[in-house]
């Protein structure tokens, strides 16, 4: 339920964004990336971040012993493979020497003949003179590998399985979290956000902060420890070639950085292109009508053909920078497996490395720039994440209207209903008493207002747009808090009773229709879904609504979207009118009810809003004057002050600003 748009209102109500749809600003379908989006405090929101991971966190200590271990399998591979390269190798040698002869004996050789280098390659070496390869300890080796290879897999597996569980349920609380919010926030917040911006924060942000989490908690994690666990062993291996690899690293940082900056700036623009051309194709489809009649079609396929041409040339840009990063890391690993290769080499022939161990530290090297890699390419999505949950947390702290919400912007806290005061039956009498409201502080929008409508009456409010009509209605309503005065029902004041008692008691009719997804029926019983299928079947012939039921081809049980878009205009608001009646409140009120309905079915609603409003007060906004002829009280507002007041027939014989609304009215009605 929500109240029209005023004047008088932010501006933010009257505009309407047009929402910049596609990836890097969460907009639309293809919201996911944020690209370019950062968090203004990256330290705290990352905390609260990983705060919301607490109730899962033996499971995410468990995520870190099995990413641990899937790492160390991977890690551990390599150095066994050495030994296996080096069983086969030193086999391979020892055959080329004579059987029944020692190491020693081979080594003192060489040195006697002056081959001091081959005799130092021997001393390296663990082989028996002419004895072959061991090909049972080989297979031993390879049996071990594959077993270990094996459970990293497997381990790897459970750790994904788990990083899904705890991610989703973490998502999950998060929107409850939000959905509950949203609930809770009062009226002035939805005018102050623009509903894209809103809707961004609830799908598009959310969905982001899954994705960043997922890789985070994978990806990131397994990252770091592979680097780790993979610098371990290269200084394990050999320090020198360690210290060598590693001169690299900051040569593959600076390229990367540097492609990925240049990058960053043709993906920004590749979003915002895709983004216009969403706006593009959003138009057309949503104005095709209007497209048609005015002959704009040329235009519309021109605009298209240039927004799209814009996107071709902005992503072909993105994906060539982006592209150089593997070509050029590839280059660098390259450039780094040729220096380890002929130093590893010339370590062997020295004896001080075998050659299973530089096999080994080439396929670390190999191991260590990719996740590195991977780290500096996770940095700009690791700040997007933590920026849209940062954008989340914004809206969880946005003050709410529920207990501890201020009574009026100056008074204590929300009541608990135990003490309102109220009958079990609502009167009806409703007293503004020196009322005064406004937007915004130095704009002051009711001054001291002051009425009093009676039980059973119908008080007519009537003035131009800006008056502050539908800010009177929502006032009662306590979707805002006054300024200064206090509202009353049946001598209670309002905020002495918390809101839900207070709304129970009101029914409201809109003049922009609202249905959920559905069926007639249930659209019907929203307001009471305890109701018999009587009750429902006798607020629809009230309302004029089981006249048009009768023609749809499921009846009651025709389904509508939120739209309403298979009902015509009128059969919508009579729908929403029947819903009012339906609930049965003690206060009515009614936003230009009848505004979207033909004039036959307007003088058949007059009678069905008759009957609705016997015994029972109501307020009627009013833009055609005709329909509010039997209002108890009429109020003429202007600048949010009651100008005028009185009954239909004595505002019209006063001459005043009613009379002149009158006029005006009915003399663009005979034009």
């Amino acid at each position: 339920m929500s109240a029209p748009t005023e004047a008088a209102k932010p501006a933010t109500m009257k505009q309407t964004e047009r929402v910049v749809q596609g990836p890097g600003f969460g907009r639309g379908p293809m919201g996911g990336g944020m690209v370019g989006q950062k968090a203004h405090d990256f330290r705290a929101s990352g905390r609260r971040l990983l705060g919301l991971l607490r109730p899962a966190r033996w499971r995410a200590v468990a995520v870190l012993l099995l990413a641990a271990g899937s790492v160390a399998s991977v890690v551990v591979g390599p150095w066994l493979l050495g030994k296996a390269t080096d069983i086969v190798f030193n086999g391979f040698v020892g055959k080329q020497l004579p059987e029944g002869t020692t190491k020693a004996e081979a080594v003192d050789a060489a040195e006697a003949r002056g081959d001091h280098q081959f005799a130092d390659f021997l001393s390296g070496l663990d082989l028996v003179p002419g004895q072959g390869v061991d090909f049972g300890a080989v297979g031993r080796v390879l049996l071990l590998v594959v077993a270990i290879y094996v459970v990293g897999q497997v381990l790897g597996w459970l750790q994904g399985w788990l990083v899904n569980d705890v991610v989703q349920e973490t998502v999950r609380r998060m929107r409850s979290d939000v959905e509950d919010k949203i609930h809770r926030l009062p009226l002035s917040y939805f005018d102050r956000q623009p509903r894209g911006e809103l809707l961004s924060r609830v799908t598009n942000d959310i969905d982001n902060v899954a994705q960043n989490l997922q890789q985070t908690m994978s990806q990131l994690l397994t990252s770091v420890m592979m680097v780790a666990g993979v610098l371990g062993m290269m200084f394990w291996v050999s320090p020198l070639l360690a210290v060598i690899a590693l001169v690299t690293v900051p040569i593959a940082m600076v390229v990367t950085s540097r492609v990925m900056k240049r990058s960053q700036k043709q993906f920004i623009n590749q979003w915002r292109q895709t983004g216009r051309l969403n706006g593009e194709v959003e138009e057309a489809i949503s104005g095709h009508a209007l497209v048609t009649v005015f002959g704009r079609r040329r235009a519309v396929e021109a605009e298209f053909a240039s927004a799209n041409e814009e996107l071709y040339e902005s992503s072909y840009r993105a994906q060539f920078v982006s592209g150089l990063v593997m070509p050029l890391m590839m280059f660098i690993g390259n450039l780094n497996y040729v220096v380890i290769a002929v130093i590893g080499g010339l370590r062997v022939t020295s004896g001080s490395l075998s050659l299973g161990e530089v096999q080994a530290f080439i396929q670390y090297s190999r191991m260590y720039t990719q996740p590195i890699t991977q780290i500096a390419s996770m940095a700009n999505l690791l700040q997007s994440g933590v920026a849209s949950a940062e954008r989340v947390f914004e809206l969880l702290d946005a003050e709410e209207e529920v207990a501890g919400m201020p009574r009026t912007r100056h008074s204590g806290p929300e009541p608990d209903g135990s003490t309102t005061g109220l009958p079990g039956t609502t009167r009806g009498e409703v007293a503004f008493e020196a009322v005064s409201f406004s937007y915004e502080p130095d704009e002051p929008l009711i001054e001291d207002l002051s009425l009093v409508a009676r039980p059973g009456e119908t008080v007519a409010i009537v003035g131009p747009t800006g008056a502050g009509k539908t800010t009177l209605v929502n006032l009662i309503m306590r979707f805002y808090e006054l300024d200064a005065g206090r509202i009353t029902l049946d001598g209670v004041d309002i905020t002495a009773m918390p809101r839900a008692d207070l709304r129970s008691r009101i029914g409201m009719v809109l003049q922009d229709t609202w249905l959920f997804e559905g069926t007639i029926r249930d659209n019907i019983a929203y307001g009471r879904p305890d109701a018999t299928e009587e009750e429902i079947r006798a607020a629809a012939r009230a309302t004029y609504v089981d006249r048009f039921v009768h023609s749809l081809p499921e009846g009651y049980d025709t389904r509508v979207d939120d739209e309403g878009s298979n009902l015509s205009a009128g059969e919508r608001q009579l729908v929403t009118i029947a819903r009012a009646f339906l609930a049965q409140p003690a206060l009515l009120i009614l936003d230009e009810a009848t505004s979207s309905v033909d004039t036959r079915t307007e003088l058949l609603l007059q009678h069905a809003m008759a009957a609705l409003r016997t015994d029972r007060t109501s307020f009627v906004i009013a833009h055609r004057l005709s329909t509010i002829r039997d209002a108890d009280l009429i109020l003429v507002m202007e600048h949010g002050r009651i100008v005028e007041q009185g009954s239909h027939a004595d505002l019209l014989e006063r001459g005043g600003p009613f009379a002149r609304l009158h006029a005006a009215q009915f003399a663009a009605a005979a034009v």
